[in-house]
């Protein structure tokens, strides 16, 4: 019987500095089942990935040669749109709210570990967020116009302790195994989640988990 090999997830990388590029795709292509298809500055980022059609891509917030937040809107407008993540710095913050808003799909300091942005990147493949650590508590107060309390009022029980493990960066899979709980279920409760929570993603509910209070101590949403 022949084996069934899954593709590798295709990845851009959008920076104006090449060193960082490098760097990072280095990085990334040390996975055997990731694959850096291209690397660009931010002007030329909508056309090569119209092009190469990456699966996730990652972006620089500020870059001289154009606006990482409009790469990123006009990435979300795309046919088939990729996962983004944004690449940042901790005195970017005033962007990270209006990137949330904009439909990012998560946030990466660039400093990540390599380990820590290798499962980024493969969390953001399966539709999943990604959130560093460290600015997990810088996003408090951005992203969420719906009052949190109230929001998370509309949660059954189940529910809330589904997304208490989500903020502490749990997986799907860590989550059903704490709550013995099988995959479909799990993932049938992060569904219901988002739709109660009207967000668009995991990072969403988790800051806005993170602004009620909710969660022991914020992590990385994988």
């Amino acid at each position: 019987m022949p084996v069934h090999v899954c593709p590798a997830l295709r990845v851009m990388v959008v920076d104006d500095e090449e060193l960082l590029r490098s760097g990072l795709s280095d990085i990334l292509d040390t996975a055997p089942d990731l694959r850096v298809v291209g690397a660009c500055r931010g002007g030329e980022a909508v056309e090569l990935t119209h092009m190469l059609r990456p699966d996730v891509v990652l972006v620089d917030v500020r870059m001289p040669d154009v606006d990482g937040l409009s790469v990123l809107s006009d990435l979300r407008r795309l046919p088939q749109p990729p996962q983004v993540a944004m690449l940042t710095t901790f005195d970017t913050d005033a962007y990270l709210g209006e990137a949330l808003r904009r439909g990012a799909a998560g946030f990466l300091l660039k400093d990540t570990s390599p380990a820590d942005l290798v499962n980024a990147v493969r969390a953001l493949g399966t539709g999943s967020g990604c959130l560093s650590l460290p600015l997990a508590r810088r996003l408090r107060e951005y992203g969420i116009p719906d009052p949190a309390n109230a929001a998370l009022d509309r949660l059954s029980a189940r529910e809330r302790e589904v997304l208490e493990l989500l903020v502490d960066g749990l997986s799907n899979a860590d989550i059903g195994h704490q709550l013995h709980l099988s995959m479909g279920t799990v993932k049938d409760h992060v569904r219901s989640v988002l739709t109660k929570l009207r967000v668009n993603n995991r990072v969403q509910a988790a800051v806005l988990s993170i602004r009620a209070g909710l969660g022991s101590a914020p992590g990385r949403v994988r």
